[in-house]
């Protein structure tokens, strides 16, 4: 199906992230909704942070809740541009074990201006463990031993397989959508597509 907006770049290689681990935790929406967004993002990057602070929030309210998009995160590391983010990807992973991936993305991005310029952010981070309701003693143990690098690192490699080359970028039904897009082009995308699968074939 072609995608609309030029926004959207054509992808040649299929997205490869059903299998992944953590998968569901890191999900929201319908399993059944008709369009499913995969989300490449770095937590350390102040343009993903603008995003989930100021705008995922509104589209979760008018196309998560409402049945018509799943929404998946995928970690994008950018480690030669942000050394902490790789470690604030684990973070979110070894809370995503606890099935709270999602409390602990929201903590990442509101502290991402105390913990991102750290030279060694380990000790803030185990301090989020509270603040997200986490088993504190199992996170540190996830951490500490390394649990959810390869989870991390098998993320990276899909969303560069999937096309993308910065964060956050979306992967929309076979396209690429890059940067912290205003909700307006989201909603003119995502109100395409939804039109077009309500069709009749």
């Amino acid at each position: 199906m072609r995608l609309p907006l030029a926004v959207l770049a054509a992808v040649a290689v299929p997205v490869l992230l059903q299998a992944q681990e953590l998968l569901p935790a890191r999900t929201r929406g319908s399993a059944t909704a008709p369009v499913t967004v995969y989300e490449m993002s770095d937590f350390q990057c102040p343009y993903c942070r603008r995003f989930a602070l100021e705008t995922f929030p509104t589209l979760e309210q008018e196309y998560i809740q409402t049945g018509k998009v799943r929404w998946v995160f995928i970690n994008f590391p950018l480690t030669t541009l942000h050394p902490n983010a790789e470690p604030a990807a684990e973070v979110a992973m070894c809370a995503a074990k606890q099935n709270k991936f999602w409390p602990m993305h929201d903590l990442l991005y509101r502290n991402q201006p105390t913990w991102a310029p750290l030279k060694a952010p380990a000790e803030f981070f185990l301090t989020l463990a509270d603040s997200a309701s986490l088993d504190a003693k199992a996170f540190q143990e996830c951490l500490s031993t390394g649990a959810t690098q390869a989870v991390v690192k098998s993320d990276a490699e899909s969303a560069a397989r999937s096309g993308a080359s910065s964060t956050p970028s979306f992967y929309i039904e076979g396209g690429i959508m890059p940067g912290a897009q205003p909700v307006a082009v989201f909603r003119t995308v995502l109100d395409s597509i939804v039109a077009s699968k309500a069709k009749p074939n």
